[in-house]
């Protein structure tokens, strides 16, 4: 189903956000100060092309630099890319089918507004380099 999924949210609006995302990053590339912003848009960018079977969690080691960050990332970039999400998932929330797909980029709107200190990771994995075989008992 998470390959249903992706497969037409990539057709009907996954890659022109991701577009949005990629040209935020080479913009804050081009400006050398922002070259974290551009390296937390292209890894968000990735995850709005293919949204199903990860999520967001909060990083452990978030600082006052990603605060300061993220504040300056709302006012130059951020509002844009959240209007872009919140534009999609209305359009997509007016037919049916499209309802998951505009629940999903409703999900994507806290991630374009704060990209520092959180991490995407599988859905099953519940923080961070947890991996289930570590805590099998044997």
């Amino acid at each position: 189903m998470r390959l249903i999924l992706n497969v037409i949210w990539l057709v009907l609006c996954g890659w022109w956000m991701a577009i949005a995302y990629v040209l935020a990053g080479l913009i804050c590339f081009i400006l050398i100060i922002t070259i974290p912003f551009g390296i937390a848009a292209w890894r968000i960018a990735g995850y709005v092309r293919w949204p199903f079977g990860r999520t967001i969690v909060p990083r452990r080691n978030f600082g006052a630099g990603a605060l300061v960050g993220n504040i300056l990332w709302i006012i130059l970039i951020g509002w844009w890319l959240a209007i872009g999400h919140l534009t999609s998932g209305i359009a997509l929330c007016l037919t049916i089918i499209g309802i998951p797909l505009g629940l999903a980029s409703f999900k994507l709107i806290p991630i374009s507004l704060v990209p520092l200190g959180v991490e995407i990771v599988p859905t099953g994995q519940p923080y961070p380099g947890y991996r289930p075989q570590d805590y099998r008992v044997q």
